[in-house]
């Protein structure tokens, strides 16, 4: 019912939203004669900040058309190159590459938690000049038929692995925040069986390894509330007008009300100061807000299976930390992993996963040796920082650069 509800606000806001994108373009078109009233631009400003209050947010496109090696632009083909139900593989490929066609291929794990993979364009992006990326693109569950079947958190770990083995022995995983619990497991039930793709190295950022060490917000909401609360009240079937009709799903629009509770007054301000960056004409500004938002607030629903197995065994029961995952009958053991190298990235201030969080798979994995093993933490940095914005371009991404390039001890 709520879904249906929701739905029907979006049928009343599409309205008003169509509407004041039309204001705003005539109160602040250079053609526009409308434009040249003595409160245009304050008309215009308002105008535009209810519409985007208003608007739905489409998944974003990447739009990452080039990359520079060597100092000379290359084009950049993004191509899915292995189609699942609830996930694409996606290449981007580097055309006449030349020598950096030999560059390490990276397999960069995406969060299944609310938002679109393109969060992560501006990782891809800083990635991209020196490494052959490829990324889970993770589809929307509402867009997904019900024929497909439910989708657990043991499916997740059974994808990764068949990337994995895809993309062949070679490769180097990054996973960024929620995947790194699926993606350990998915390598640990690896190495047990002896698999001979195990990849080269994992670098696990940001991540909820063991949510028991420094709890969040995040953390204290999953343990405060019996599993049975989320079950009653978060999950909801998707309204038959989708191709996922009758899928019962974690929906984002609720993910994302969650996002901005954690810090109203943050965003209170960014909308103000948005508001008055029109009204002074600061374009570059105005054009970071849009651009922010037009990703923050694009959010996708996720299977109710795969939410609700990630509340109880990561967040309730602990399962990957103390040792009681199974995956088809097989424990999940991450001492098996003896020849995978890691790296461990947290952010000093991460309100998502607090300190120590990640870390912890460098004493779950007791079977690296030492000199395998590393551990960083970016001081000043928050959970976006680590994986967008100029700490992530100019000192973490060179430092994964350079571990995942170093020879094996």
């Amino acid at each position: 019912m709520l879904y249906d509800l929701h739905e029907l606000q979006r049928a009343f806001l599409t309205p008003l939203a169509a509407f004041t994108d039309t204001g705003s373009q005539i109160f602040s078109h250079p053609y526009s004669p409308f434009a040249y009233t003595p409160v245009s631009r304050q008309i215009a400003a308002t105008y535009e900040l209810v519409h985007r209050l208003g608007k739905d947010y489409q998944k974003p496109a990447w739009d990452l058309p080039t990359t520079k090696i060597g100092g000379k632009d290359v084009a950049i083909t993004e191509h899915a190159v292995v189609q699942k139900p609830f996930c694409n593989l996606v290449h981007f490929k580097r055309e006449n590459a030349g020598g950096a066609a030999s560059d390490p291929r990276v397999l960069l794990a995406a969060p299944l938690s609310g938002h679109h993979a393109t969060l992560l364009r501006d990782t891809v992006k800083a990635l991209l000049p020196n490494h052959d990326v490829y990324v889970t693109d993770w589809v929307d569950a509402r867009m997904v038929p019900a024929v497909a079947g439910p989708f657990h958190l043991n499916d997740y770990v059974e994808y990764i692995q068949d990337f994995i083995r895809f993309l062949g022995p070679d490769v180097h995983v990054i996973s960024v925040c929620q995947p790194t619990v699926p993606v350990l497991a998915a390598i640990s039930l690896m190495a047990s069986n002896n698999d001979p793709s195990l990849p080269r190295s994992m670098v696990m950022m940001g991540g909820p390894i063991d949510t028991r060490k420094s709890p969040t917000q995040v953390n204290r909401l999953a343990t405060t509330k019996p599993y049975s609360w989320f079950e009653d009240n978060l999950i909801h079937r998707v309204p038959a007008r989708f191709p996922g009709g009758g899928r019962p799903v974690y929906p984002g629009f609720l993910q994302h009300a969650g996002f901005v509770a954690m810090n109203p007054d943050r965003h209170l301000r960014s909308h103000y100061d948005f508001y008055h960056d029109l009204l002074k004409g600061d374009n570059d500004d105005a054009e970071s807000h849009r651009k922010f938002y037009d990703e923050y607030n694009a959010v996708l629903d996720m299977p109710a299976e795969f939410y609700l197995d990630t509340i109880k065994m990561v967040f309730q029961e602990h399962q990957l930390p103390s040792g009681t995952w199974e995956v088809k009958g097989q424990k999940v053991d991450p001492s098996a992993i003896t020849s995978v190298s890691l790296l461990t990235i947290e952010g000093e201030f991460d309100d998502i996963s607090g300190e120590g969080q990640t870390r912890a798979a460098q004493d779950l994995c007791i079977g690296i040796h030492n000199s395998r093993k590393e551990h960083y933490t970016a001081v000043g940095c928050g959970h976006y920082g680590i994986f967008s914005g100029r700490r992530w371009r100019e000192t973490i991404c060179p430092k994964i650069a350079e571990f995942i390039r170093r020879p094996a001890a």
